[in-house]
């Protein structure tokens, strides 16, 4: 290590930890789970660049989502995403979470699930393949490197824009906010 890496290391101990700690929790509905074992079993080996799979949201810091997202499965996307101690991130991958995939035109189908939880990274194609992956989590690192992965902070201070898109879809949700709402303030993204 130079003398800048060290001196970086030691003003920035917290962001270092977390960029070389990401524990993921894996939400996948669909052909996606084909891309995630060979990318945390041997053969790419996702835990010795840190990346280590979690068993519950509470434990993890990097959300990835994949596969299919309907109205049922968006709520346990929220739920879990809710979960999750700051900072979190999160990736959407495949092409179903980002547009909708092949079921684009399906009244079920969430076609923009960055209108109800904040996306840091999008991980495009039909399935991506586990190389792709690796790219998005070191994209990630350089993000959370210059602080620009800020979708928690996003989602906190714009709780109140994703909360109403969230009831437009499910009515009065059954969870109680995350965050307080003040009703006087109107903002909008």
């Amino acid at each position: 290590m130079d003398r800048k890496s060290v001196i970086k290391w030691i003003k920035e101990p917290g962001k270092m930890g977390h960029k070389y700690s990401l524990w993921a929790v894996y939400f996948c509905t669909g052909c996606g789970i084909i891309e995630i074992p060979p990318v945390i079993t041997s053969r790419w080996d996702a835990e010795r660049f840190g990346v280590i799979p979690v068993a519950t949201p509470r434990q993890a810091n990097l959300f990835m989502i994949t596969g299919y997202v309907s109205l049922k499965t968006l709520k346990a996307i929220i739920r879990t995403y809710e979960q999750m101690p700051e900072p979190k991130y999160t990736v959407a991958f495949g092409s179903c979470p980002i547009n909708g995939g092949m079921y684009w035109d399906s009244y079920n189908t969430i076609k923009h699930i960055d209108k109800y939880i904040p996306i840091d990274g999008w991980i495009a194609g039909c399935m991506p393949r586990p190389e792709a992956i690796f790219i998005a989590v070191t994209k990630l690192w350089m993000m959370i490197d210059k602080g620009a992965a800020t979708g928690y902070i996003r989602y906190r201070k714009n709780y109140k824009f994703y909360r109403r898109n969230q009831e437009k879809l499910f009515g009065e949700l059954a969870w109680p906010p995350l965050y307080p709402i003040d009703e006087k303030e109107d903002e909008s993204e």
